[in-house]
């Protein structure tokens, strides 16, 4: 999984997934300022309720993360190209688990910036099948997801770490791994 970009990863039962207004109220304060701006986030990907719903279709989650170290705290510059970084193991991860399976759903941190501009609310989303949801913005509480993973949420000192999630079927999984 290295060789991928992946620093660690885990597995955790959709069951078992704290889904919280709480997190999503996090979303909405807008620090990232992509709440109500992209089909990727809230309030377009739903009520929690609903993400809840679409993430239980599936009974696993594969977690993982991207580390990427950085000069010091302050290296935002650092933080912008390890954030590249991450969304391009994740669009790898979700061209290579296509090849196998075709019901899957891919949450991951940071949300969509596929396009310029995205087209949301007046138009449907250009690329559905290639936006990553947001994990925060499903109402999922990262550091939680990462202890139920047995993956660390922090790693040291002038590091960044993000997260993204897999929802699929053990089924699927038990399939692929014969």
């Amino acid at each position: 999984m290295d060789d991928a970009g992946i620093f660690q990863y885990g597995f955790v039962n959709t069951s078992e997934i704290q889904f919280t207004q709480e997190v999503r109220a996090m979303c909405e304060v807008n620090t990232c300022q992509k709440y109500n701006k992209t089909w990727a986030c809230p309030p377009a990907i739903g009520t929690v309720d609903e993400c809840r719903e679409r993430v239980q279709k599936y009974d696993k989650m594969l977690v993982f993360s991207v580390k990427c170290d950085l000069e010091d705290s302050f290296d935002f510059e650092g933080m912008k190209k390890g954030a590249e970084k991450f969304k391009q193991v994740c669009i790898d991860v979700d061209k290579a688990i296509s090849q196998y399976i075709d019901d899957y759903l891919v949450l991951a941190n940071e949300g969509c910036d596929k396009c310029k501009e995205c087209t949301y609310p007046d138009a449907p989303c250009r690329f559905p099948e290639q936006t990553h949801g947001s994990l925060e913005g499903y109402g999922i509480f990262v550091s939680k997801l990462a202890g139920q993973a047995k993956i660390n949420y922090t790693n040291g000192a002038n590091t960044v770490t993000y997260f993204a999630g897999i929802a699929l079927n053990s089924s699927v999984l038990e399939s692929i791994l014969d």
